[in-house]
């Protein structure tokens, strides 16, 4: 089948087509030829499966070839990141059109985003409270919304955005056509759906056997050491086949940490988290996407919603909070009909977290599996060579000498020492072979810092929480 087949216009599957996107996916085969009726959709599909494509290009094409200026349709986003992103699809399937799209979002400056509205664009992708914010300004004028999409409703919910959604509905005319996509369907969801749509269509994308995880995803469910976590890590990255890898931390200071743990180790890492500013966050997801970094480190909610096509590996370098959270973190690999690996290690505190999610979920698994950096059943599941260490290049972190705290230099395992390092530790031609040995550096240890420096570095660190 096609989307011709599903009736999108020719103009619209060309610029599909031109990009390699050809086929439909399960949810975009039931919600087009539904939502081109004009009739309401609820949309429930595992994440990863499309749903953008889904509502994006039936209202593309019911605005028509040559809409009038002004916002039309209003897709409503829990994140900057998923923002951007789905802007990017929509700008994609419409580029045979003068249909504009305007990504409105907090973060940014509002000049460059009000031209945008001003200028006229038809097709507004925001989040709730950058949205709310234009709307009181009077800069955003709701009144002639023609089509509401919430996307990704249920990572909403968790984010506590339902009272600022129902204001948007607020704005917005009565006869609007609404169109809710989500994951899960909470209660909270169905609820919202009974108030503000009218007879949705209830469209699930997922076989009734099939199970709330992707079935083309293989799971792994292990129990490492503390102080050989990382070592593990370091040894997945090396498994053969990998590509793009999102690993997932509870807390921004763990991002940064393991981000930085895992630069210094030679990895082409980078940390997407809340501490971040706007522009840094956008920098790092560019990168990711681009290939220019391959490793993704990054917390729960900074993730959310980020659509990557060519994503191999999920670690959960901790137990997310539950089975909804864990859903969406796996569900980043395995996307657009590929497949994927995640990996979830279990420290000894989340057992009982644990034993919940592996119940609602249907795991079947209770117990982790007792993991180290060593251990055979490692090599074999994630298809690792034989010798493979952790590291790809010595550590450049300072060493600790007696009577030295050495505070500031590696007090998060090397990596404040690994950006000042790292080109000293490429001439010394510190990195390792293929057999996974490595080569002995000739750079020699830096001082510590002074303590001034040593005390800043501290009083940095504090506010990373």
């Amino acid at each position: 089948m096609t989307f011709r087949d599903l009736g999108i216009d020719q103009d619209i599957a060309d610029a599909l087509a031109a990009k390699g996107i050809t086929e439909p996916f399960p949810i975009q085969e039931q919600a087009i030829p539904v939502a081109l009726t004009g009739q309401d959709v609820i949309g429930q599909a595992k994440t990863g499966t499309g749903k953008t494509f889904g509502f994006g290009l039936p209202l593309i094409q019911i605005l028509g070839p040559n809409p009038e200026p002004g916002a039309k349709a209003l897709v409503v986003v829990p994140t900057r990141e998923l923002c951007i992103q789905v802007a990017e699809d929509l700008k994609l399937a419409c580029s045979n059109r003068p249909t504009t799209v305007a990504a409105i979002y907090g973060g940014k400056a509002y000049e460059g985003q009000v031209a945008e509205i001003e200028a006229g664009a038809q097709i507004i992708v925001g989040t709730p409270g950058r949205l709310i914010d234009l709307s009181k300004q009077k800069k955003l004028d709701l009144g002639n919304i023609r089509f509401m999409v919430l996307d990704e409703a249920d990572e909403m919910l968790d984010l506590g955005f339902l009272p600022d959604v129902e204001r948007l509905f607020a704005y917005t005319p009565d006869g609007r056509q609404t169109m809710l996509f989500s994951a899960t369907m909470p209660g909270a969801i169905v609820t919202m759906a009974r108030k503000y749509q009218n007879k949705p269509v209830h469209i699930r994308a997922n076989e009734p056997d099939e199970g709330q995880t992707k079935a083309d995803i293989k799971q792994f469910i292990y129990r490492a050491h503390a102080l050989d976590k990382d070592e593990v890590v370091g040894r997945i990255l090396q498994a053969e086949g990998r590509g793009k890898t999102v690993i997932f931390c509870k807390t921004k200071r763990q991002a940064s940490k393991v981000s930085d743990e895992l630069v210094d180790r030679g990895f082409n890492a980078t940390a997407l988290h809340g501490d971040m500013s706007q522009e840094a966050r956008e920098k790092s997801m560019a990168a990711f996407r681009s290939g220019k970094r391959d490793i993704l480190v990054a917390t729960e909610v900074a993730a959310r919603g980020i659509d990557v096509d060519d994503v191999t590996h999920v670690i959960n370098y901790t137990v997310p909070e539950d089975e909804k959270a864990l859903l969406h973190r796996v569900g980043r690999t395995g996307r657009a009909g590929r497949t994927g690996i995640a990996v979830t290690f279990v420290d000894w505190e989340d057992l009982t977290r644990w034993k919940h999610i592996n119940e609602a979920l249907q795991f079947g698994q209770p117990e982790p599996t007792e993991t180290y950096s060593s251990s055979a059943h490692l090599f074999e599941d994630m298809n690792i060579a034989a010798g493979t260490k952790g590291r790809l290049r010595a550590s450049t972190a300072v060493p600790k000498t007696p009577g030295s705290n050495n505070r500031g230099g590696n007090s998060r395992g090397g990596s404040s020492g690994g950006r000042g390092g790292s080109r000293g530790s490429e001439r010394g031609g510190s990195v390792r072979s293929g057999s996974g040995e490595k080569k002995a550096s000739t750079e020699q240890p830096r001082a510590p810092r002074p303590s001034s420096d040593r005390q800043r570095t501290r009083t940095r660190r504090t506010s990373d929480s």
